[in-house]
């Protein structure tokens, strides 16, 4: 077993920028994780499209939650108990064995199979997304995140560009199957392995010394953040968004649905898709992202968001078009991917390494699904449950509405933030 007392006993004096050998690594890693994903998420959706359609995306968003929900108080335990490296490891070899077990009996495109992959996908995202980012906060302080964010964020964006763009070029170039680029993310998972496991070898991933919570047996859990107004403020706005994405979600997919009937046409769409609203995400992180977080701090980062949301849903809602569609979501995930990602992860930065982890596991991974499945039983009552019924354009509304309440949120972070940051400062290691 490989421990963290030993990463952090090892140096690198052969390098004479680790600063930098470690961001260029983080990159590559990011990368390759968003890579995976962008060739997994086209395959995942057309799959479910064509076996059960788009009314039963509410449903199945609900069985991911109940899922995670499963599974957070084991993982909540490994973090606590195991090395975080190896956590991540372990995450990567079960990954690749269940794509490898998936491949064959995906070819029936069969309710259960499309239903139950689909569950997979959205799990593995959000676990090897935050399990980046939870080990990327705990070797950086504030200073350095605020130099090196936007780049590592890049990474992720142009393996999304990357991803996608191979899922198209595999099915209409190649000519292979949706289920084909299960095989191609395995073998991508699997170089993720090697580069994470390198990147221990040579002690990249040395913590900090951040912020503690209140001492106490509640530390780790979910009472923990009622108790960290801080924390429920950043959970708060989280949520919030996550609300928003399921909304956004079934809007685009509908117009995707009413556009495409065949599934390997509608996959290639989907991986195109996804290439350009990386794109989009890249040129954002590059070009605005450090401006803002240089005029306008973290919190100005945070506002971009729910304004372009706004936006999108005024255009659906005049009209439910395929472009429309696509403009709302990517205003929706493209900030979400770039100046929004990385504004929220300087906000964990001040934070206790350990308590990140556990932390950002409840809010990321429970919480998250949590909020997602109240969007998606609204988007039921409203589109299917109720007496009356209103079109996938009318749920804008509803967004709107959160949209206001997550920004008077961000108001009251903001105040809280700054005093964390003078708190740093004067006096470490207690809050």
């Amino acid at each position: 077993m490989v421990t963290d007392q030993k990463y952090k006993a090892m140096r690198m004096p052969s390098f004479r920028n680790a600063q930098l050998t470690r961001c260029v690594m983080l990159f590559t890693n990011f990368f390759l994780i968003i890579a995976a994903l962008y060739l997994l998420k086209p395959a995942s959706r057309s799959l479910f499209i064509s076996a059960l359609g788009t009314e039963k995306l509410p449903y199945v968003w609900i069985a991911t939650a109940a899922t995670l929900a499963l599974i957070i108080s084991l993982y909540h335990r490994l973090v606590a108990r195991h090395s975080r490296i190896n956590v991540v490891l372990g995450t990567c070899a079960i990954i690749i064995a269940c794509l490898l077990a998936f491949y064959p009996q995906l070819n029936n495109s069969g309710f259960i199979e499309a239903f139950t992959f689909y569950i997979f996908v959205d799990v593995l995202s959000v676990i090897l997304v935050e399990q980046f980012w939870s080990l990327t906060n705990t070797i950086f302080d504030t200073a350095s995140g605020k130099r090196w964010y936007g780049l590592i964020a890049t990474g992720g964006l142009l393996g999304g560009v990357a991803g996608g763009a191979l899922s198209n070029l595999l099915i209409t170039n190649i000519k292979l199957d949706t289920t084909d680029l299960l095989l191609v993310a395995a073998g991508i998972i699997a170089l993720l392995m090697l580069l994470t496991l390198l990147m221990g070898k040579l002690g990249l991933y040395t913590e900090h010394a951040g912020v503690q919570n209140h001492t106490g047996k509640d530390q780790g859990h979910w009472r923990s953040l009622l108790k960290h107004r801080y924390l429920f403020l950043i959970a708060t706005i989280l949520l919030l968004a996550q609300m928003v994405e399921p909304l956004v979600e079934y809007q685009f997919m509908k117009a995707v649905e009413t556009s495409y009937e065949d599934r390997e046409m509608r996959t290639a769409y989907l991986g195109v898709f996804f290439s350009f609203l990386s794109g989009v995400a890249i040129a954002i992180n590059l070009f605005i992202t450090p401006l803002v977080h240089r005029y306008l701090g973290a919190l100005g980062g945070l506002f971009a968001q729910p304004l372009a949301v706004i936006a999108g849903s005024f255009w659906y809602m005049s009209q439910a078009t395929l472009q429309a569609g696509a403009f709302l979501k990517i205003s929706d995930r493209g900030l979400s991917y770039s100046i929004n990602r990385a504004s929220k992860e300087l906000l964990y930065v001040p934070i206790d390494p350990v308590l990140i982890f556990q932390a950002k596991a409840w809010i990321d991974m429970f919480g998250y699904r949590l909020f997602k499945v109240l969007g998606s039983v609204l988007i039921l009552l409203l589109t299917q449950w109720l007496p009356w019924s209103i079109a996938a354009a009318e749920l804008s509304w509803l967004v709107l509405a959160v949209c206001l309440v997550w920004m008077v949120t961000l108001v009251r972070l903001g105040a809280e933030y700054r005093q964390i940051l003078a708190r740093v400062a004067t006096s470490p290691g207690t809050l």
